[in-house]
């Protein structure tokens, strides 16, 4: 098993904490994994997006040329990276912030309303973990479970109130691609 997936989006959309949770999920599991970010120098509103490689082999490389799968929060990010994804790979886009269509036709398009269902689950900052849930149920890189409990691990004190919220918008996830 090998996937390699790039996540993008505005600083503050949770892209980077997307990859992590995924990333992180990945090391639950004992997966080799490759956790790579990048983002502008604002942070907050500026690009942010990251790479990250799940594979039941070493990871030579954790530079990715071609995704398998394509993560998008906003339309810059579509407009940049979606000739970058193999032809056969997935792209999740947030149709809460993209109308734009996608011409590409070699390509499986999964498109989530990552703002109403985030709403739904308590937070409307919780949108990431709604499209990391859609992208758990299509691809199935790691269990949910795993992910959850990275949750916990990193929301504890007065932040552990945010496990629930993000454990439901995960679940709103994987059941708006049903």
């Amino acid at each position: 098993m090998l996937e390699q997936v790039l996540l993008a989006g505005f600083g503050g959309q949770g892209v980077l904490s997307m990859g992590q949770f995924l990333a992180s999920a990945a090391l639950v599991e004992e997966k080799n994994v490759s956790w790579l970010p990048s983002y502008g120098p604002e942070m907050r509103g500026g690009t942010a997006n990251c790479q990250v490689i799940v594979s039941d082999k070493p990871i030579a490389s954790p530079i990715i040329s071609r995704p398998s799968t394509l993560i998008v929060m906003n339309r810059p990010s579509l407009d940049k990276f979606v000739d970058q994804l193999m032809p056969g790979g997935l792209i999740l886009i947030n149709s809460s912030l993209i109308d734009a269509p996608v011409t590409r036709t070699d390509v499986e398009i999964v498109k989530v309303d990552t703002h109403e269902l985030a709403v739904e689950a308590g937070n409307a900052k919780a949108a990431n973990m709604v499209m990391l849930g859609a992208y758990l149920k299509l691809r199935k890189t790691v269990e949910p479970d795993a992910v959850v409990t990275c949750m916990q691990e990193k929301f504890t004190g007065r932040k552990a109130k945010l496990v629930d919220v993000n454990k439901k918008a995960l679940e709103l996830g994987m059941e708006a691609v049903k």
